[in-house]
């Protein structure tokens, strides 16, 4: 069918910028883990930007109405995006840790080796924070050594971390540009995750996914996910 090209180079080159975005995330937490904020801002900056490309390719692949994908699925298969292993390692380097996503890799040695890996590593936000506390900013033990496989959970106390930062910008003016980037990040994450959800929609509606997920019911409770809470919530309390 003419319109299984556009399907497949959709993919393709999102795994290519994904490649590009795990490389530059994977950088930028090694530079806070170092101290090294001004190459981190770099390695951020970069991941916002490829994240926009991201969010632009679904225009694209929009203009495949239902017609014209309902021919081609069936020479689809199984094939789903849960099967990315680079974009789990991604959501894993930004936070949104479940260890259940690491089955559908278990066919694949050396790709289940990687997302373990990634699952069990501080995330970007955990070493933002490590990094607040060795600035001497109070952040609560139990947040700085844990258990990383599992999902972050907001906290008070951590929103009290940042809005020390947020309060007086000019003695902390690295770390709040941290909190910033940050904030660019996931500012341009959640306009990816929108356009999957309504490009997927207006594709296939609410049927299920191509590898047996909930499609559209499940993307939309991605949705809901917040990757960096309290430089969210401290907005409002500041």
């Amino acid at each position: 069918a003419h319109d299984e090209m556009l399907f497949i180079v959709q993919h393709q080159t999102s795994e290519l910028w994904m490649k590009l975005m795990l490389h530059e995330l994977s950088a930028a937490i090694r530079h806070i883990a170092q101290d090294e904020l001004p190459p981190a801002f770099k390695k951020l900056a970069r991941v916002s930007k490829i994240l926009e490309q991201l969010v632009h390719a679904w225009d694209v692949l929009a203009t495949m109405t239902p017609p014209e994908y309902t021919a081609i699925r069936p020479y689809l298969g199984q094939s789903s995006g849960f099967q990315s292993y680079q974009y789990r390692c991604i959501e894993f380097a930004l936070g949104n840790k479940n260890a259940a996503m690491l089955q559908p890799h278990a066919h694949h040695a050396d790709r289940l080796a990687q997302v373990r890996a990634a699952c069990q590593a501080p995330s970007l936000y955990d070493e933002c924070l490590r990094l607040l506390s060795r600035r001497g900013i109070a952040v609560p033990a139990s947040h700085l050594e844990r258990d990383w496989t599992q999902p972050y959970v907001s906290d008070a106390a951590v929103e009290q971390a940042w809005l020390t930062v947020y309060r007086q910008p000019e003695q902390h003016w690295d770390l709040y540009q941290l909190g910033e980037e940050l904030t660019d990040l996931e500012d341009a994450f959640r306009l990816w995750r929108f356009r999957h959800v309504t490009t997927v929609e207006r594709i296939i509606g609410f049927k299920r996914g191509t590898g047996g997920t909930g499609g559209v019911s499940y993307l939309r409770k991605m949705l809901d996910v917040v990757l960096f809470p309290e430089i969210w919530a401290l907005r409002t309390d500041l």
